[in-house]
């Protein structure tokens, strides 16, 4: 497997608030994450670097079958303790009151892979199939959108599309949505934060990964694209490619 992990500041946020990474585990498996952190002054960078981190030392300690009932098992079991850390924290320290983070994480290998998501971080998949969001946003535009209120048109120029239902850190328990799907030769992931999937359109998207650069630049493309739509907010992407090379592992510092 190949991945790749860029996050940019964007044209008008005067900080990152993104976090993420891409790590390697000696049984073959990766697990790649993206959180978009929110809340309070600085507080949201706070949460989205306290959450990777965390998730990070879970699965550094874990020891995971290459099964995805144990990836799914794992992913919902960490991620229930990231909140519980963001939460306490959040708690415990005046200036993080109210702060929180999305995240989308995918644990995979070169058979399956399996995701799982808060907020509307989101992952698309690009397969022999064609190219499609793999994730649900808990939004309320999506709502909005999934109930017949509002059409997808409608929602990407809705004025309260970053209302968010679901988040980490800012309950003391969260539902975490959770699927695995069949990761063959030659399939791509691409999770990001809302920052890329607010400016790119899925057909841009589309285009970048079928294009024949390596990881790095099809990233650095879609980030530029973004900013070229106006970068309001912070942008952040992982690629992830099922092929025989060697895995290349990055991570935000």
């Amino acid at each position: 497997m190949k991945a790749v992990f860029k996050t940019d500041r964007g044209r008008v946020r005067p900080h990152n608030e993104d976090n993420g990474g891409v790590f390697a585990a000696g049984n073959n498996l990766l697990l790649a994450v993206v959180a978009d952190g929110m809340g309070g002054h600085r507080a949201g960078d706070v949460a989205s670097k306290m959450a990777v981190q965390r998730l990070r030392e879970l699965w550094e300690e874990s020891v995971i079958d290459s099964h995805p009932e144990e990836a799914e098992k794992w992913l919902i079991d960490a991620i229930q303790t990231v909140n519980r850390h963001l939460y306490k924290h959040a708690n415990q320290n005046e200036e993080c009151q109210g702060m929180g983070t999305t995240m989308v994480a995918a644990v995979c290998n070169d058979s399956f892979a399996t995701v799982a998501n808060i907020g509307d971080s989101r992952c698309y998949i690009f397969n022999e199939l064609g190219f499609s969001q793999f994730t649900e946003d808990h939004s309320l535009v999506n709502e909005l959108v999934r109930t017949g209120q509002i059409s997808k048109q409608d929602a990407e120029h809705h004025p309260r599309r970053n209302v968010i239902f679901r988040s980490l850190g800012t309950e003391e328990k969260v539902v975490v949505d959770v699927k695995t799907i069949t990761f063959e030769q030659g399939d791509y992931l691409l999770l990001c934060s809302d920052g890329l999937s607010d400016k790119v359109s899925d057909l841009n998207l589309k285009q970048a990964l079928e294009s024949h650069e390596m990881l790095e630049e099809q990233a650095e493309q879609l980030i530029t694209l973004a900013n070229e739509n106006g970068g309001e907010d912070n942008i952040t992407i992982i690629i992830v490619k099922n092929d025989e090379e060697d895995l290349r592992s990055g991570e935000l510092s």
